[in-house]
C-alpha cells in the first residue's frame, strides 16, 4: 500500500511519546495552544451539524477520526463530547500512552497504530476528521490529503491546521520554539515543509473538498494565551472544508 508517512517525521514523535500528557515538556505549546483549537474545532462541528453545544453530549451520534491523534489531546474532549471517536498515529509508541490515558480518565477511544491512507482503503468513513499539525510532517500532502478525503462521508467535515511559510513563521515556530525557548526539540519542524493558507486551499479543492472557513491562531506573549484570528494567518492557522 502507497503511503505518505515520513519515516524521520515519525521518529520524531516516537521520541518524545512519553511526555504527552506532561503540560510542562515538550507537548508545552499544544497544551497552551489546545483550548484555541477546541473552540474552533468544536464551533465548526455544532455549526455543520446543528449541533448545541450546551448540551451535556452535543456530539452523540457523530463518528469522529482524529488523525495523527499523538497522546489524545483532541481525542479526549471530543469522547467527552459524547462522540464516537478512532484516535490513529502513525508513530506506534503514541497508542500505549493515548489509551492509558483515555482509560484512567474513565473513556471509550479506539486508539490505533495506523495510516489515513489504510484506513481509507479499508472503506472506514467519518462524520468529521480532525487533521491537525500533521500535513507538514507527510511526504506528499496532496496524496494525503486525498486520502482523508475519502475517509470523509459526503457531507462530513475535515478541520486542518498547520504552519503558514513565510519570515515570520520561520523566526517564531523555528528560531522562537525551538532555538529560543526550546519548547520543542530543534528540528521538530522543517520550515520548507510548511504550508500557506492558499497552497492548502489548492491542495484541499485538489482533493475534492469544499475549503468553507479559516481562521489564524494566534499565540499573545503578553497574556501567554492563544486566540482566533480572521485576519492573522501568518503563523499557525486552522481551515475547515467538507466533503459534497
Amino acid at each position: 500500500m502507497t503511503t505518505t508517512i515520513d519515516p524521520a517525521e515519525v521518529a520524531k514523535f516516537e521520541a518524545m511519546a512519553a511526555e504527552w500528557w506532561d503540560v510542562n515538556g515538550k507537548f508545552k505549546p499544544l497544551h497552551q495552544m489546545n483550548p484555541c483549537r477546541l473552540d474552533y474545532i468544536t464551533g465548526q462541528i455544532a455549526m455543520e451539524f446543528d449541533r448545541d453545544l450546551t448540551a451535556p453530549r452535543p456530539f452523540e451520534g457523530l463518528r469522529i477520526l482524529d488523525i495523527g491523534c499523538g497522546g489524545g489531546l483532541l481525542s479526549e474532549p471530543m469522547a467527552r463530547l459524547g462522540a464516537t471517536v478512532v484516535g490513529a498515529d502513525a508513530a506506534e509508541r503514541n497508542i500505549p500512552v493515548a489509551q492509558v490515558h483515555a482509560e484512567k480518565s474513565g473513556l471509550t477511544i479506539d486508539y490505533r497504530h495506523t495510516t489515513a491512507e489504510a484506513l481509507a482503503a479499508s472503506g472506514e468513513q467519518f462524520d468529521v476528521v480532525l487533521n491537525m499539525e500533521v500535513v507538514e510532517h507527510v511526504s506528499d500532502p496532496a496524496a494525503y490529503l486525498r486520502a482523508c478525503h475519502d475517509l470523509l462521508k459526503p457531507g462530513g467535515l475535515m478541520v486542518c491546521s498547520t504552519l503558514n511559510r513565510n519570515a515570520k513563521s520561520f523566526a517564531m515556530a523555528i528560531v522562537g520554539a525551538e532555538w529560543v525557548m526550546r519548547w520543542l526539540p530543534k528540528g521538530t519542524h522543517d520550515w520548507k515543509k510548511f504550508i500557506t493558507p492558499d497552497e492548502l486551499y489548492g491542495l484541499l479543492r485538489g482533493a475534492g473538498l469544499d475549503p468553507v472557513d479559516r481562521k489564524g491562531m494566534v499565540f499573545n506573549p503578553v497574556s501567554w494565551s492563544w486566540s482566533l484570528s480572521a485576519r492573522d494567518l501568518t503563523v499557525n492557522y486552522v481551515t475547515a472544508s467538507i466533503r459534497r
